[in-house]
């Protein structure tokens, strides 16, 4: 069934009617729907925001691996012109947190994209993942090629392994030299919870994670949640030592395959750099990209009207093609 024109009143029978006992709705409120969703492994959180419209759904893939949609929140400004579907991947948030290492992988949450889709009636739908997010929704349209996915919007996507940490080298290298020996004595002896480690990931982390001081309340709920044995089997101990199973991880000499239109989004001192985003833009044909000055990874919460805005004139852009 096409998903041209919904309420979120009609979005939610259809949730019901799609997903049958796959779907619990646990509140409603106004234009707002949570409740959960059966997945392999375990059942995962979700929220609807969105008013009558005519567009066409946005699922958002939030980033980590272990963050929470918590983060993402200004992406609800979109929800006056379609409805925007947030969810906690397993493991994270309000989603369960079974306590089985085999489940963190990127098959089994590219298949977590795939059931959440189908629980939900999302049979057209547009795919905004950030950092992470954004791997996890290339690769879901590289590796599934699914049916009904309108575009992608990849903000700050981590979408090659080695070209990030390469790239967070990099970024070191402008530290204080003492710092970065903190660094490499912490990794040599695996000592990353030295109070040197600590304050090292804090000082790049406000330089190039989010520049905003205070860091945004919706940013801060994120961290404190933040699943860690997620994080550290897949990544790492820090956003520059990859040591999980993410570390061969890359869909660089895929992305010519990608056919729906594309905007990569980044900030000027993003930990996915503007070099980087170009680099991916000229692997994708057609594909646009928007940088945004003085901001870093959390560009869309740093510059969120600029943001929001180039969002939306894409997304009414492609719904205008269909």
């Amino acid at each position: 069934m096409p998903l041209i024109a919904l309420t979120t009143v009609a979005l939610l029978a259809l949730c019901i009617a799609a997903g049958g006992s796959n779907v619990t709705i646990t509140r409603t409120d106004g234009d707002t729907r949570e409740g959960y969703v059966d997945v392999t492994g375990g059942r995962v959180w979700f929220r609807i925001v969105g008013a009558e419209s005519a567009g066409t759904p946005l699922l958002v893939l939030h980033g980590g691996p272990g963050m929470t949609h918590d983060y993402l929140e200004p992406l609800e400004a979109l929800a006056d012109e379609r409805p925007v579907v947030f969810y906690d991947q397993l493991g994270c948030g309000n989603s369960d947190r079974p306590d089985d290492p085999a489940l963190w992988t990127v098959e089994r949450y590219v298949a977590e994209v795939d059931e959440v889709r189908e629980a939900l009636g999302l049979s057209r739908v547009h795919l905004l993942g950030q950092s992470w997010g954004g791997g996890l929704a290339a690769e879901y349209v590289l590796a599934k090629k699914p049916d009904g996915v309108e575009s992608l919007i990849l903000s700050g996507p981590l979408l090659d392994a080695g070209r990030w940490v390469a790239d967070q080298r990099a970024n070191l290298a402008a530290f204080p030299d003492e710092m970065q020996e903190d660094i490499r004595e912490a990794e040599a002896g695996g000592n990353f919870d030295s109070p040197e480690y600590q304050e090292a990931i804090t000082a790049y982390y406000t330089r190039h994670v989010c520049r905003t001081d205070p860091w945004p309340e919706c940013l801060n709920r994120s961290i404190e949640q933040l699943a860690m044995p997620v994080y550290l089997q897949m990544w790492g101990p820090s956003e520059f030592t990859c040591t999980g199973t993410l570390r061969e991880f890359s869909v660089t000499d895929r992305l010519g395959e990608v056919t729906v239109p594309v905007l990569f989004t980044c900030g000027e001192h993003d930990e996915a750099t503007p070099e980087a985003m170009a680099y991916y833009r000229s692997l994708v044909p057609g594909s646009e990209i928007a940088v945004f000055k003085g901001a870093s990874h959390s560009h869309h919460l740093e510059e969120t009207a600029a943001y929001i805005a180039a969002v939306r004139e894409f997304l009414c852009r492609v719904d205008a093609a269909h």
